[in-house]
């Protein structure tokens, strides 16, 4: 059976190709998260009773087992890449299955704290498995495709929840419970009915930092920052100050969804066609504008707009990617994507309390540093190289390397 791609590609979705199991994880993943997301801020401000306090504590909580993310190479040790995604499926959905049975602030922490050990390392292993699997010539846009696919499950699964809370009280219990138990449902179909794929490469299993992957590492530490941003003050926002309801919120999560649908695998196409730099410095010079308007944004349509434009831009982190895939040994792969994935969260643990007490003071300035984040991001972006491959990894800036140009004496 084949699915005609939005970017153009033919997708073979025979369950003995490996990119079937990419594009079932990145459908099934949305299910329990997307729900969980979405109706957090709601959950903990109308039955738990959060502050900014407590919803930047719980955030820096959430991210814990990213940080945690190089441990994934242990872990390899005892069971293969495809197999350890599968059970990360599992985990994430029994974590979001349980939240809605606790809601107290101790029961929240816990429950955040085990879904979060699930959907981070299946995130870790759907990159890993992604950037090993995929052509580098085709990965760009096949990693729209995934953004995609998984914009559609969360689409579909937001777009039912929303007639159900237009005809019903929010029952967070009942809520909690389906999208969690969907995912284990599939994780339990993934392990049964796809078959178990041989790596190409055998990964090495150490941790690991190589100097010529610098500029990776601390691209991926800012990207990190500025989504915290994004993912814990920017809803929270909505819902604090401008009174968002929980069926206004999931119609405007759903209205991302629909957009990127369309929009993420365009966006694969246009890194593949302008590559990494042009796309991240499209990237960061619009983020800079967005933050800088949430800091003083007082209309609610404005606010709306923001988020949705703050979300779109997601899709161009496909380049941070695509840079590593092209300049990395293929046996670092998997070291790697756990070894990001802390980096990325070094600042999603600190970030979230830290702004979030901030927050309580000026809400503002929290804006103002994300501004600073993109502007920082910004300015590395312009190391990365035309081309680049391994042994190539920065872009020369300056031409004073050239040799000198030989004069003849006369006379």
């Amino acid at each position: 059976m084949c699915w005609y791609g939005n970017a153009g590609l033919l997708v073979n979705f025979s369950l003995q190709n490996r990119k079937t199991l990419l594009f079932i994880l990145a459908a099934a993943s949305p299910i329990a998260f997307s729900a969980w997301q979405t109706l957090l801020n709601n959950f903990t401000v109308e039955v738990v009773g959060f502050t900014g306090k407590e919803i930047g504590l719980l955030q820096s909580f959430r991210e814990i087992p990213g940080f945690l993310a190089f441990t994934v190479i242990y872990v390899l040790l005892f069971i293969r890449q495809q197999n350890f995604a599968i059970l990360s499926l599992m985990l994430l959905g029994i974590g979001t299955a349980l939240t809605g049975y606790f809601p107290s602030v101790i029961g929240l922490y816990l429950t955040t704290i085990l879904m979060s050990t699930g959907f981070h390392y299946l995130e870790t292993m759907q990159t890993s498995l992604s950037l090993q699997w995929l052509k580098k010539d085709e990965a760009p846009k096949v990693l729209g495709q995934i953004i995609s696919v998984r914009s559609f499950s969360t689409l579909t699964c937001l777009g039912g929840l929303y007639l159900a809370l237009q005809i019903l009280e929010p029952n967070y219990v009942y809520i909690y419970s389906i999208a969690g138990l969907a995912a284990v449902a599939i994780a339990l179909f993934c392990w049964n009915s796809i078959p178990h794929f041989e790596d190409d490469v055998v990964q090495r299993k150490e941790l690991f930092l190589r100097k010529r992957y610098w500029l990776y590492y601390t691209l991926t530490f800012m990207s990190g920052a500025r989504r915290q941003i994004f993912m814990v003050f920017a809803g929270f926002l909505l819902v604090q100050k401008f009174a968002f309801p929980l069926e206004n919120i999931v119609l405007l999560v759903l209205v991302n969804s629909a957009i990127n649908i369309w929009v993420a695998p365009k966006i694969g196409q246009l890194i593949h066609f302008i590559g990494e730099r042009r796309a991240l410095t499209l990237e960061y010079i619009g983020l800079i504008g967005i933050f800088l308007t949430y800091a003083v944004v007082e209309n609610t349509a404005l606010a709306v707009v923001l988020y949705i434009l703050d979300h779109l831009f997601f899709s161009m982190a496909i380049a941070i990617k695509t840079y590593f895939q092209k300049i990395a040994d293929p046996a670092d792969i998997s070291a790697t994507a756990g070894i990001s994935f802390t980096i990325n969260h070094i600042a999603a643990v600190i970030l979230p309390a830290i702004l979030g007490f901030i927050w309580v003071i000026n809400h503002s300035a929290v804006f103002v540093i994300g501004a600073a984040i993109a502007f920082g991001s910004l300015i590395l972006s312009q190391l990365i190289p035309d081309s680049p491959v391994e042994g190539k990894e920065i872009r020369r800036l300056s031409n004073s390397t050239k040799p000198a140009v030989k004069t003849k004496r006369v006379g």
